[in-house]
């Protein structure tokens, strides 16, 4: 995994780890980390990965920023992207392809849910919870899991899919079958009705 920390525009005093990110000190150091890590490193993640080959990459950039705000405690931000391509199967013409996910988003960080659940319903922005051992590689695994298609397809596929249910040879196995009717009344004649 190679991460990238910076402060300021330089390199940060205090390093900065990805998986335990102290996120109120990132922030108001300005700090950023970037990554480009295997995709086995995102456990979830990479069971959505059909090609199973382990080349694909996530790379991501965080970047913590402080804003001050009048009166009060300055706002604790967090902004993020990352991007990867995985192996998936198109639901139209069931032919393996690469599906690119993507996002880039910023994060509003409180001090406790009560906060964040009320901050929730009256702005747009995500708004989650800090903590001094925030794990900010599971954020983007997450963040990358809610980016999966319902239904992958290609733009265009490169095969025809088939537009009919049935098969040429689908009646092939069917035989003629008596009809049950048939077979009721040459009972009823057996037995003199």
């Amino acid at each position: 995994m190679a991460n990238d920390i910076k402060s300021g525009g330089k390199r940060a005093a205090q390093p900065f780890n990805a998986r335990h990110l102290d996120i109120v000190a990132f922030a108001e150091a300005g700090a950023s980390l970037s990554g480009e890590d295997p995709l086995s490193h995102y456990a979830r993640l990479s069971r959505e990965d059909l090609d199973g080959e382990g080349k694909a990459v996530v790379r991501w950039q965080a970047q913590g920023r402080s804003e001050p705000v009048a009166g009060g405690a300055p706002e604790i931000w967090l902004d993020l992207q990352a991007q990867t391509e995985l192996g998936m199967q198109c639901q139209r013409c069931l032919e393996p392809m690469r599906q690119a996910l993507a996002f880039k988003r910023s994060f509003r960080f409180v001090r406790d849910e009560a906060t964040a659940e009320q901050l929730d319903e009256e702005l747009e922005d995500d708004v989650l919870v800090w903590r001094k051992d925030f794990d900010l590689q599971a954020l983007v695994e997450d963040e990358l899991l809610m980016e999966l298609p319902v239904a992958p397809r290609h733009e265009v596929c490169p095969s025809t899919p088939p537009m009919q249910v049935q098969t040429h040879d689908f009646d092939a196995g069917e035989q003629e079958k008596p009809n049950p009717f048939a077979a009721l009344k040459a009972l009823k004649k057996n037995n003199g009705a």
